[in-house]
């Protein structure tokens, strides 16, 4: 007879602890800072854009830029004929890489099944360094300005940054299982503000040499993490002698731990799921297709559902220091110091939200309580008075509800879903399900950063307000199925212990 959910789960999570080795504490802090040198140099980027408009701009038309002699010189590189031409094709470059970053999440995850990890994690860091490297340092060392050698530039780089994201998720699913998997994860996620926060210091650091130097830093710091990952990254417990996820299925406790948050079927231990991939004689996983991982209970509505949540939190992440500046007149430089604690509030909540899913071991409706608040605190965002302590107060709430719910879709439940029972045994459907998540999400930040800027020109501040909390309401309409089959599971399981009181 098959012991109840609950129980068997009480083993499992205690061997979170029991089975941690120094291994996974290794490929924890690779796969963080490796993640977070991709992200510094986004960052490093949207920093330095002031001091590329005023080069790539007339001084006699450039208001921030000192007047200099002789003027054929020094104004011979303009591409532009003012300050405001510069900046909209900065931000036309943006929504150019934020397109071709989501094309690439979708082939990434493809080649990150069937390639090895480290090898095509190393190759999108270092290549991407190098596109860097020749976009901000060598075409001003050598007063080369095209537009279109830009673009291009830029799109090369969107597609090879998208091969961090789906290759750190399938290794930290391969070395860390289902129990505590939420708080492990929420915690670990926090690399994209860590590399926020990083690009902002490099860039900082050097900028008063020129902004050339800047993009040399960050290129150069991030073409020595692939190198790092390369020689240093284990991509499975198996590289060196440990048993890997799901392969001692016997064992009722280590297989509920590694059990998919759609799993309706505890009571019924010998009920066989259908396999996507056949048995292999030798033990050799393949790498299921596109059309396959999307089949996968629960991916089309997570990956609906990220790609309006991610359309609300990268729109904090590209508007929300230009937000403050404009319509409280607050100076630049402390409006960015203060969107950080925006940043703040996702990390704590992506940690403790990971935490509370795992005590319950369902993720959806702990997502749906979140976005709940995440409404109320944008309402009340929308209307945060010209007090700076208050401001952040309600950010940092802000990011809490819609962050933490941001992190947790994008890699412990992107786990989650390659890790379930139709692909029980093997770990060669974690890449291609976390890109497909992530670059439907990526595809509607995309769309979205558009969107703010048009419905802010005609409408104002605070129908862009009406339009996140719209996004939001839509994130819980698509996982809504999930939130009801797993409070239906929770209800399920606490009915025998109450019983049994």
């Amino acid at each position: 007879m098959a012991l109840p959910g609950s129980l068997r789960r009480q083993p499992a999570n205690r061997g979170l602890v029991s089975h941690c080795t120094h291994h996974h504490i290794v490929v924890f802090l690779l796969t963080f800072f490796s993640y977070s040198l991709l992200h510094a140099s986004r960052k490093t980027f949207s920093n330095v854009k002031v001091s590329i408009s005023s080069q790539w701009t007339p001084s006699c038309l450039n208001s921030t830029a000192p007047e200099l002699r002789p003027y054929e010189l020094w104004n011979s590189s303009h591409l532009f004929p003012n300050a405001e031409e510069a900046t909209l094709f900065l931000g036309t470059l943006d929504t150019i890489f934020l397109f071709s970053y989501a094309v690439g999440l979708f082939v990434s995850g493809i080649v990150g099944d069937r390639l090895n990890l480290r090898c095509v994690l190393s190759f999108g860091m270092c290549s991407s360094a190098l596109v860097v490297f020749f976009f901000g340092t060598l075409t001003e060392w050598f007063h080369f300005y095209n537009k279109w050698f830009y673009c291009c530039l830029w799109v090369v780089n969107g597609l090879l940054q998208s091969t961090g994201w789906p290759c750190v998720v399938a290794v930290m699913g391969n070395w860390f299982g289902k129990a505590g998997r939420g708080f492990v994860f929420g915690l670990w996620s926090a690399c994209a503000s860590v590399g926020n926060i990083l690009g902002a210091f490099l860039a900082s650091c050097v900028l008063r040499y020129g902004y050339e130097y800047a993009f040399l830093v960050t290129a150069s710091v991030q073409f020595a993490g692939g190198v790092i990952v390369f020689f240093g990254l284990l991509t499975s417990p198996k590289e060196v002698g440990l048993p890997e996820l799901g392969a001692d299925e016997d064992d009722g406790a280590e297989e509920d731990a590694n059990r998919p948050l759609m799993d309706d079927d505890d009571a019924d231990d010998d009920d066989q799921n259908y396999s996507i991939q056949a048995t292999d004689t030798d033990n050799q996983p393949k790498a299921i297709g596109f059309f396959q991982a999307c089949c996968l209970p629960g991916v089309v509505l997570y990956s609906l559902a990220y790609a309006c949540l991610k359309l609300v939190n990268y729109s904090f992440f590209f508007w929300l220091p230009f937000y403050l500046s404009n319509n409280f007149g607050w100076k630049e430089a402390e409006a960015d110091q203060l969107s950080i604690w925006y940043d703040v509030g996702g990390i704590i909540g992506g940690t403790i939200q990971g935490l509370i899913s795992d005590v319950l071991q369902k993720r959806a409706p702990v997502l749906a309580i979140s976005l709940l608040f995440a409404v109320g605190s944008l309402f009340g965002y929308s209307r945060s008075p010209n007090s700076k302590p208050i401001n952040a107060v309600i950010m940092a709430i802000t990011g809490f509800f819609i962050g933490g719910p941001s992190n947790m879709i994008s890699s412990a439940i992107s786990a989650d879903l390659g890790r379930q029972d139709l692909v029980r045994g093997s770990s060669e459907a974690l890449a291609t399900v976390t890109g497909i998540v992530d670059g439907t999400g990526s595809i509607g930040a995309a769309v979205g950063q558009y969107l703010v800027s048009l419905i802010q020109e005609n409408l104002g501040w605070m129908w862009v307000f009406y339009f996140f909390i719209l996004m939001t309401s839509s994130t819980i309409l698509f996982i809504s199925p999930l939130i009801v089959r797993e409070v239906k599971l929770l209800l399920h399981e606490r009915r025998p212990r109450m019983l049994a009181e």
